[in-house]
């Protein structure tokens, strides 16, 4: 089986149907798929469309979860923290430094407690299983080192600083892609641009967005995945928050080494952070605003939350940034369960799964880490709605494709940038965008431009094995070219070319 765009050749009658293929609806996929059932995910409009895209890239460990008391949330995002970084996607995940820099800002006694915060960290890391190859213990640094490890930080005031580990990943489209890119390797249909017009426990009518035929096809299951559009399917109440991010250029903050972590004023658990990324640029956030109104298809930050992310992490660099060293931004939609009471920032991150009297099974709220636990209890509730009976869930230890421990893929004889972002099947985007264009590796490989590292191999990948249909899916997606708008004009031409391929059949 492969990704594909549109309804062609839909089976007519599977035991479940996925509505959405973010994280959470990919996961679904996988989980069911390799419990035996037969499986059709399918979404509007392309995987990783909504929020799974906007996120800070991370993999938490949970450390943020404890300020606000969530014990149960904060162990069960260490737990899932170990298993992708140590079981099912090394490849897609590595260890990130975080610096928490001393300045003046800062009080002894607010020292002292982000020393307890860390420390608590590293106990659900223990907890969770975690080895201290894969995260290291957090301690106390100099001011020399402090500066050595992030030489833009202000010299005036600092007084060393606090350095602890999460995990990061290359990229959380990039492991959305592979989520599904692994439930279609099981068998699982995986369909792009294909709208559920209607929907209940016994099947969906779905309406092909390319070419506007409609298909009704029968499931003993439905899961509705759809993210901050779950609403339009089934009775469920949320009360979306925006989390914003800036995209910088790496120069703006020369030298930086490692995750700089700057405290937001009078509050003593919420954080600005400027996190480098692996293609060069660095991301600052992120924000928590409540959203009221129709749902967006592409959130956007407001001009208070741009202003508010500079103030804040500008306070402990040496040079203030300005809306000059901005060339990106980007916002996401949690979508965060409502409770009917509190604001959208003390709203709790733990998933809920719900059964409509349809027989619909809704899953919402969660984080990104948590993804594979939600997609456990979302198919674990609709096989008790129907009465199903299926195979115990494997996610916790059935590795995604490309995954190998980091010794193996260390060792591998591939492009660096293929490996990081396709593992062990580095080998495999090469060849198969040799085949398709005909080309030698160096122009496979090149980068895009000398600030833009994305290949025209993995463009070809995109279209041949991970259903990207357009240049906004090559862009936008497959890779995060379009994050920033100038370097996606740039690029396009490159993803026109990778869109003259054929895709592989099958």
């Amino acid at each position: 089986m492969i990704i594909r765009p549109g309804t062609t050749d839909l089976p007519e009658r599977v035991d479940l149907v996925v509505v959405g293929l973010g994280v959470s609806g990919a996961g679904v996929a996988l989980d069911a798929v390799t419990r035996g059932l037969s499986v059709l995910a399918v979404d509007a409009h392309d995987l990783a469309f909504g929020t799974s895209r906007w996120s800070s890239k991370l993999v938490h460990g949970g450390l943020r979860y404890l300020a606000h008391g969530q014990v149960a949330i904060a162990h069960e995002s260490a737990v899932e923290r170990r298993i992708l970084m140590e079981s099912t996607a090394p490849h897609l995940t590595h260890a990130l430094p975080m610096l928490v820099p001393f300045h003046a800002n800062v009080s002894r006694g607010q020292a002292v407690l982000t020393r307890a915060a860390f420390a608590a960290g590293d106990a659900l890391r223990l907890g969770a299983g975690t080895a201290r190859e894969t995260l290291p213990r957090p301690r106390h640094v100099s001011t020399t080192e402090a500066l050595s490890l992030a030489p833009c930080l202000k010299v005036d005031g600092l007084r060393g600083g606090l350095l602890g580990w999460d995990g990061q990943l290359e990229d959380d489209a990039r492991l959305v892609v592979t989520i599904a890119r692994t439930a279609a390797s099981y068998g699982a249909h995986i369909r792009t641009r294909a709208r559920v017009l209607a929907a209940d426990g016994t099947g969906v009518r779905l309406r092909d967005e390319l070419t506007g035929t409609e298909t009704d096809v029968a499931a003993r299951m439905v899961v509705n995945a759809a993210g901050v559009w779950a609403g339009d399917l089934a009775d469920v109440h949320l009360r979306p928050s925006r989390g914003s991010h800036l995209v910088l250029r790496g120069e703006s903050l020369p030298g930086m080494r490692v995750c700089v972590t700057a405290p937001v004023p009078d509050s003593t658990s919420r954080f600005v952070m400027a996190l480098p990324q692996p293609d060069g640029t660095v991301y600052v956030g992120l924000t928590d605003e409540p959203v009221d109104g129709p749902v967006p298809d592409v959130p956007e930050p407001s001009e208070a939350e741009v202003d508010f992310l500079l103030d804040v992490v500008s306070a402990t660099l040496a040079r203030p940034l300005t809306r000059d060293d901005v060339v990106g931004a980007f916002a996401g939609l949690r979508p965060l369960l409502d409770t009917g009471d509190g604001e959208t920032a003390d709203l709790s991150r733990s998933h809920a799964v719900l059964t409509s009297s349809d027989g619909v099974v809704t899953v919402v709220g969660g984080k990104l880490t948590t993804y594979r636990r939600m997609a456990q209890h979302a198919v674990d509730a609709a096989l008790r709605a129907a009465a199903v009976e299926a195979g115990p869930c494997r996610t916790h230890h059935l590795p995604l494709l490309g995954a190998a421990d980091r010794a193996t893929l260390a060792r591998l004889d591939a492009d660096p940038r293929l490996v990081r972002r396709f593992g062990t099947d580095a080998d495999l985007v090469l060849r198969t965008a040799r085949e398709a264009t005909g080309l030698g590796d160096e122009e496979l490989l090149a980068p895009a431009a000398a600030h833009v590292p994305v290949t025209l191999a993995e463009l070809v990948f995109g279209v041949t094995h991970e259903g990207a249909a357009d240049v906004a899916d090559l862009l936008d997606r497959r890779t995060r070219v379009g994050l920033v708008p100038s370097d996606r004009t740039l690029v396009e031409p490159l993803a026109l070319r990778a869109l003259s391929v054929h895709r592989v059949s099958g």
